[in-house]
């Protein structure tokens, strides 16, 4: 570890590490702390820093009421041979959602593709490090979660439905992978405590109050509800993914949900859908190199409106990210660096 001012940079093996303790001083096994600890560095690497291991204090607060299961019965049943159902018993979602990917990989090993579908979980993270483990083994995916009620539907003025994220990820042997991990709000509701927590103000397309009035004022916004992307089209994606996350997983959905911040003592029951093809069934290593080289050279050479800001391909940037901060470490804010190290002193 270096201190830096109000900063420090630890390798992802030491943030890994100091998850890992702080997880496992929560009550969770080494093993399990393991699975959820590599979903959250993973995050802190690609620059999503909002959905890393300062989750794991934020985790550690719905454990200490009861709110999370750190000991749970994970039951996985194989409804046919390339659908299974995993019931989480509340425990943590990194946890699950990561026994989901891997039990849809296994199948999809065997059959071309693998669905899974969970219940009794809680937030899991952001979908990109899924999407990312998925390609580095050569495989398609398409993951989703449904969340706490946070937008109205079209034409409402009460939250129904949650922000719920989806996700794709399609492989290339060369380690380029096209990775797309979206929120269905204009933002996700962390970057709206963020700007809160540091006493700025968002923009007025981000969120409502409590009267449904587009507001700048992130304490106001966190009273009142995101905005959807894209209006009735936004709505439209975010029920499907509560119909295929919550309703058919048989988990909680819409208003069924639990906040985790109001009610933090209560099982959330969110549900996740995994879908998994194997990329081989389609054709040769060679090919789809070929094919993914051409297809990204065809955007990459897209003449760009402003000359500093080049097209890219979803996920170009986290990769980036991901590849330096592997290899230069992990810079950190000492408070919530320290917050995490703390949880890890006992274990």
């Amino acid at each position: 570890m270096k201190k830096i001012n109000d900063t420090v940079t630890v390798s992802a093996s030491e943030a890994n590490e100091t998850a890992i303790k702080a997880l496992c001083n929560l009550g969770l096994s080494m093993s399990d702390a393991t699975e959820v600890s590599e979903i959250l560095v993973t995050a802190d690497l690609m620059g999503i820093r909002t959905h890393g291991i300062k989750r794991v204090t934020s985790y550690g607060e719905r454990v200490s009421v009861g709110g999370i299961n750190t000991t749970p019965n994970i039951t996985v049943e194989h409804l046919t041979p390339t659908i299974s159902r995993i019931n989480g018993d509340n425990a943590m979602g990194p946890l699950l959602g990561t026994k989901a990917l891997n039990a849809s990989i296994d199948i999809a090993k065997e059959y071309g593709t693998g669905i899974s579908f969970v219940n009794g979980s809680n937030h899991f993270g952001p979908i990109m490090p899924y999407a990312f483990s998925a390609a580095e083994q050569g495989f398609v995916s398409f993951i989703c979660s449904n969340a706490t009620t946070t937008i109205a539907p079209t034409g409402g003025k009460a939250a129904r439905h949650g922000n719920n994220p989806l996700g794709f990820g399609i492989p290339s042997p060369d380690g380029n992978h096209v990775l797309l991990d979206m929120a269905l709000s204009m933002v996700a509701r962390a970057k709206i405590r963020e700007a809160r927590d540091i006493g700025q103000k968002i923009p007025d397309t981000w969120a409502t109050d409590a009267n449904g009035l587009p507001t700048t004022d992130p304490t106001a916004a966190l009273d009142g509800m995101l905005q959807a992307v894209g209006g009735h089209k936004g709505y439209g994606l975010a029920l499907i993914v509560d119909l295929l996350c919550g309703l058919l997983s048989n988990a909680s959905y819409l208003t069924h949900v639990k906040a985790w911040d109001k009610q933090p003592d209560l099982p959330q029951n969110l549900g996740h859908f995994f879908f998994i093809l194997d990329a081989k069934v389609l054709g040769s290593t060679e090919w789809l190199s070929r094919r993914m080289t051409d297809f990204a050279e065809i955007l990459h050479n897209t003449p760009a409106a402003d000359p500093r800001q080049p097209v890219i391909l979803p996920g170009e940037r986290e990769l980036k990210n991901y590849r330096h901060q592997k290899s230069n470490g992990l810079i950190y804010d000492e408070e919530l660096y320290s917050s995490v190290f703390r949880l890890a002193e006992n274990c």
